[in-house]
C-alpha cells in the first residue's frame, strides 16, 4: 500500500501511533490503503502553524498570493494523472472523469488568482465636514475547510483557492471515505513552495475535527455537507463565534411544461441523475411533470432508467458507478420501500443487486406525492420522485414547498413562466432547459435549509474576508 502521511507545517508527517482508517475502493468493496488519523496534538500544531504563517501571507500584495495560487495550479496539471488516479480508486469514478475534476480545479485555482486584483473596499459618503469613510476588506485568519467524499479535489479546491487569494491560512479535513486524492495534491503544494503553515491537510475523527475547529485561531469554518454535519459545525462556530459557510443539502426540483422537448429532457434527466450515481448536491431528485405529457414522458424515462447499466468503471467507463458505502445503499434502499409502502410504483431499479461493490440501479418513482418521505427528504443517489400538475403555478408552489433550496430547474420556452419562475422560485439557483453545473463565476449558495453563504465568484471569495471601516477626520 502507499505511504499516505498528513500534511502539516510544510511537511508530510509520520503518524505517531497506529491509529488508521481504512480506505475502501467502492466499486469493489475491497480497503486498498490506510490513512493516518492525526492526534489533538497534530492538529492544534497545523492550526498554530497556519495562523503564523497568516500573519505575512496576509501582508504580502494579493497578486503576489494570486501568483503562488498559478503555481499550485501549474504543479496540480502536472500531477493531473496521479491524483486522478487515487481520485478514482477511492471514489468509484472512471480514470478520466477524476483526471477531468482534477484539471477542472487548476482552471478553477487560476481563476480565483485573478481575483487578486478585484478585491475592493469603498468609500462612503460621511455626514461630518471634513471626514471619509472608507470600507476595507482584509482576511479573516485561519479558515478550517471540511471537504466532501463526493468531489473532494474540486471542493478542496472551491474552498481553498479564495480564502488563500484573500490572505487567509487554511487547515483542510478531506472526507475520510476519499482522503487520498488529497495527500497525493499536497505533492503539488510542496512542489509549488508555499510558505509552510499555510496549507494544511489532515484526517481525523470526528473528536479530532472539533478540537480543530474549535481552536481559537479559528475565524471560520466552511463546509460542503448534510444539513446535520451542517448544525454540528455551528455548533463549532459558537466556541470562537467563528463564521460559518454551509453548504448543504439539496433537493433539486425539476418542473416539465408541455413544451418542452420530452426527448431531450428525459435523455437529461438520466444523465443528470446517474452523474456519480446521483451523489451530486445538485442532482435532480423531484420531477413535475404537466399532466398533459406525464405518461408519454414517463414511459420515455422508463426506458433509460431500465436500460442504464452500472458497475465498475475502471473496466467500463460508460457504466454508472457505486456509492460511498454500503450504509449509503443501505439507507437509500430502505427509503424505496417505505415510498412503496406510501403508495410509491417502482417504474425501474429499486433493488440491491448481488456481487461485490456498492451498487444501486438508477430508480425510478412514480405515483409519488408531496407528502411522502421519498419527496421530502434528500436521497443523495439515483433515485428520482416522479409527480403530475396542473398548471404552473401549482408547480411552483410544490417546488418551493420544501425545506430545501439549493438548486431548481424549468423546462419550457414559455418566456412568462420562465420569468416568473425567475422572480418565485425559493432556490438559490435557476437553470433553465439545463441541469445544474455551478458555473464558477457565479454564485452557488442555498436558501432555507440549504446553506448559509455560498462559494464561487465574486461573492463566494468575498466569503473569505471581514470588513475594517476606517474613519478618516481631515
Amino acid at each position: 500500500m502507499t505511504d499516505y502521511r498528513n500534511f502539516i507545517d510544510g511537511r508530510f508527517v509520520s503518524p505517531e501511533g497506529p491509529s488508521a482508517i481504512d480506505i475502501i475502493n467502492p466499486a469493489t468493496g475491497e480497503i486498498f490503503a490506510g490513512v493516518p488519523t492525526a492526534s489533538d496534538a497534530d492538529v492544534i500544531r497545523a492550526v498554530e502553524a497556519a495562523a503564523r504563517a497568516q500573519k505575512s501571507w496576509g501582508r504580502l500584495p494579493a497578486i503576489d498570493r494570486g501568483d503562488a495560487l498559478r503555481r499550485v495550479a501549474d504543479a496540480v496539471e502536472r500531477r493531473a494523472g496521479q491524483i486522478g488516479e487515487a481520485l478514482a480508486r477511492e471514489s468509484g469514478k472512471s480514470i478520466a472523469d477524476a483526471t477531468a475534476e482534477t484539471i477542472y480545479a487548476a482552471v478553477l485555482m487560476r481563476y480565483h488568482a485573478e481575483w487578486a486584483r478585484r478585491i475592493e473596499g469603498e468609500v462612503i459618503e460621511s455626514d461630518t465636514p471634513d471626514e471619509t469613510l472608507m470600507l476595507k476588506r482584509t482576511p479573516i485568519g485561519v479558515v478550517a475547510c471540511l471537504i466532501p467524499f463526493n468531489f473532494p479535489i474540486y471542493t478542496l479546491v472551491r474552498k481553498i483557492a479564495p480564502a488563500l487569494v484573500a490572505g487567509n491560512a487554511v487547515v483542510v479535513r478531506p472526507s475520510n471515505n476519499t482522503p487520498t486524492s488529497a495527500f497525493v495534491f499536497a505533492d503539488a503544494i510542496e512542489e509549488a513552495a508555499l510558505p509552510p503553515g499555510l496549507i494544511n491537510i489532515m484526517t481525523m475523527t470526528h473528536d479530532v475535527a472539533e478540537t480543530m475547529c474549535t481552536r481559537p485561531e479559528v475565524g471560520m469554518i466552511t463546509l460542503t455537507g448534510s444539513v446535520a454535519a451542517g448544525r454540528t459545525v455551528l455548533e463549532y462556530c459558537k466556541a470562537n463565534i467563528a463564521k460559518p459557510s454551509l453548504e448543504l443539502g439539496g433537493k433539486t426540483p425539476v418542473i416539465v411544461e408541455p413544451d418542452a422537448d420530452l426527448d431531450a429532457v428525459a435523455r437529461l434527466v438520466v444523465t443528470a441523475k446517474t452523474a456519480h450515481c446521483g451523489q451530486v448536491c445538485t442532482s435532480v431528485e423531484r420531477l413535475y411533470v404537466h399532466e398533459a405529457v406525464h405518461d408519454a414522458l414517463l414511459g420515455k424515462l422508463r426506458e433509460a432508467f431500465s436500460s442504464r447499466r452500472f458497475g465498475d468503471r475502471s473496466k467500463c467507463p460508460d457504466l454508472m458507478g457505486p456509492l460511498a458505502n454500503e450504509a449509503a445503499r443501505s439507507r437509500i434502499h430502505a427509503m424505496v420501500e417505505r415510498a412503496k409502502a406510501e403508495g410509491a410504483k417502482v417504474e425501474a431499479g429499486g433493488i440491491i443487486p448481488q456481487g461485490a461493490g456498492f451498487f444501486y440501479p438508477p430508480t425510478l418513482l412514480s405515483a409519488c406525492r408531496q407528502d411522502m418521505e421519498i419527496v421530502r427528504e434528500e436521497v443523495f443517489g439515483p433515485v428520482l420522485a416522479v409527480m403530475p400538475y396542473g398548471d404552473f403555478d401549482e408547480a411552483l408552489a410544490m417546488a418551493s414547498d420544501h425545506q430545501y433550496g439549493l438548486a431548481s430547474v424549468v423546462f419550457s420556452e414559455n418566456y412568462r413562466k420562465v420569468m416568473k419562475a425567475a422572480n418565485e422560485i425559493e432556490a438559490g439557483e435557476l437553470y433553465i432547459n439545463r441541469f445544474p453545473a455551478d458555473p464558477y463565476q457565479g454564485y452557488h449558495a442555498g436558501w432555507k435549509r440549504s446553506g448559509l453563504g455560498g462559494d464561487d465568484g465574486k461573492h463566494g471569495m468575498l466569503e473569505f474576508t471581514q470588513t475594517r471601516l476606517v474613519v478618516l477626520k481631515h
